[in-house]
């Protein structure tokens, strides 16, 4: 359940990018004030530790992954 958390967050993060990269821009500062305000920079904190996190799916076994057939 933690992976598909941080993985919503990563997805919630790539379209910021993509909306920065495409338009100029930055959806979670235009919902937040700035890209300065507090909850502004606690999400895009929140958002490149889920980063790091995601790391590990690189490295993890590919039935790890996978959700068992007992459960």
């Amino acid at each position: 359940m933690f992976d598909k958390i941080t993985l919503l967050l990563l997805i919630v993060g790539g379209i910021n990018w993509g909306s920065i990269g495409l338009f100029g821009f930055d959806i979670i500062a235009w919902i937040f004030g700035s890209q300065d305000a507090l909850l502004s920079r606690i999400i895009f904190t929140v958002v490149g530790l889920c980063a790091l996190w995601c790391i590990t799916l690189l490295f993890r076994e590919e039935n790890a992954l996978a959700p068992s057939l007992s459960e």
